[in-house]
């Protein structure tokens, strides 16, 4: 159900990051590697990245291995900080540009690779869409990034088949949950990458375990454990 990159660290361009890498968002779109739900990702993506602190995005509904706009823009697109995901949309849930992450509340990029129960979601008029991702983003913008963990825990004490693997940047930060599916980090010279599954064979790649929050910033990157909330 998705695959999803982010990146901090020194100015590249997109397209080094999804687009040139042997195995990166592209190839993922169509041929996976460690994908566990579902064989492809052909229900759009998009790319988010920081511009002098404000978050621009570019969301398309397209299969991201056709895109020939991106293919051609994404090596001028440069930035320090850069969210995108491809998309295998929840049975059930529309097919559109506004339940294409990454979602946004203007100071934070996010996007969602699994599943949840809406029910179990508080009602909100912010969400962009009425899709199970963008309500949870919705949810987890206005409960605050700062307790991103608590908010993923609580949400799934109370869905026990919820898949809610995070990213989340604001341009000097990247924030990420690994709660039911895969997460690898990277730590470059220039900078972190966090993904779903590695964009290269590169033997540094380290895999995160589940039920972890992580956070890279200019210091570095940390991982806690998430623990459900007691008596759930």
């Amino acid at each position: 159900m998705c695959r999803h990159l982010g990146w901090l660290g020194a100015d590249v361009s997109v397209s080094s990051l999804i687009l040139d890498p042997p195995f990166g968002l592209r190839v993922q779109s169509y041929s996976p590697r460690r994908q566990k739900h579902g064989l492809l990702n052909a229900d759009g993506w998009g790319v988010g990245f920081f511009d002098d602190g404000v978050p621009r995005r570019w969301r398309s509904t397209a299969p991201l291995w056709g895109d020939t706009s991106l293919e051609s823009v994404a090596p001028a697109l440069r930035s320090r900080c850069v969210v995108a995901a491809v998309r295998s949309a929840t049975v059930g849930m529309p097919l559109d540009v506004s339940a294409t992450a990454p979602f946004t509340d203007g100071q934070w990029l996010l996007s969602h690779n699994g599943v949840v129960d809406r029910g179990v979601l508080p009602l909100t008029s912010t969400a962009e869409s009425v899709c199970d991702s963008a309500m949870l983003a919705a949810t987890i913008f206005s409960l605050g990034l700062e307790v991103l963990g608590e908010t993923i825990a609580q949400i799934g004490s109370l869905d026990p088949n919820a898949r809610l693997n995070i990213l989340a940047a604001n341009g000097s930060r990247l924030l990420a949950t690994v709660w039911g599916d895969t997460l690898s980090v990277l730590r470059r010279d220039d900078g972190v990458v966090l993904a779903s599954e590695p964009y290269d064979d590169d033997s540094e790649w380290e895999g995160v375990p589940d039920r972890h929050l992580v956070e890279v910033t200019a210091k570095g990157v940390t991982m806690t454990p998430l623990d459900e909330p007691k008596g759930s």
